[in-house]
């Protein structure tokens, strides 16, 4: 059985925290996992930006509800289903994903929670497991699926790495300098081109 794994902002979605440097002004949260390898280290930050700033869960999600899936991420996906099985693995929030999975038709997601004070405030951040996104492809593998991995950033190279097959998708000119043995795609053609051809090669 082939099975794909997508990673979801910057290959499904716009990126969530620079679209809310955007809306707000704050510059300092267009840091993403593009930028910082360590997510700790970046959630940590995000974290203390948010307080200092005062910004609260429902204004993070104001500026989600007013945002949709890329152009062609709709069709993209589509047609993946009417070839592959599909889980995508991010490093996102089930508090910001929620509104996307509706407008992207409830693909199963894996994903992180949020921790919420009383007053709205994002106090925390508790992964559902430390790299979880290459120990969930390991344990499809172990299901004896045959697995196809794309994403774009650095927290995607080891789900990448753990896949039968991993593909970039519009990675940064860093991800890429320090991930050469990956394929680059930058439109969903050459992601569909490039998820066929992995898939013919897994079956020789």
């Amino acid at each position: 059985m082939k099975l794909v794994c997508l990673d979801l902002e910057g290959v499904l979605i716009p990126e969530i925290w620079i679209n809310v440097a955007e809306r707000t002004g704050i510059e300092t949260l267009r840091r993403t996992t593009r930028d910082e390898p360590d997510y700790d280290v970046l959630m940590r930050f995000r974290l203390e930006v948010l307080a200092q700033n005062g910004l609260s869960i429902t204004d993070i999600q104001d500026v989600i509800a007013g945002m949709d899936p890329l152009p062609g991420a709709s069709e993209f996906l589509t047609w993946l289903r009417d070839h592959y099985q599909l889980v995508i693995l991010s490093d996102t929030f089930y508090e910001f994903a929620d509104p996307f999975m509706r407008k992207l038709g409830r693909p199963a997601i894996f994903c992180h929670r949020l921790e919420v004070d009383a007053n709205g405030r994002v106090v925390d951040y508790h992964l559902r497991q430390a790299d979880q996104k290459r120990h969930a492809v390991e344990a499809l593998r172990g299901l004896n699926f045959t697995v196809i991995a794309a994403g774009d950033s650095y927290n995607d190279t080891s789900m990448l790495g753990a896949a039968h097959a991993g593909i970039l998708f519009r990675p940064p000119d860093n991800v890429i300098e320090e991930f050469p043995q990956y394929p680059v795609t930058r439109t969903y053609e050459e992601l569909r081109a490039a998820i066929e051809a992995a898939d013919a090669e897994s079956a020789s």
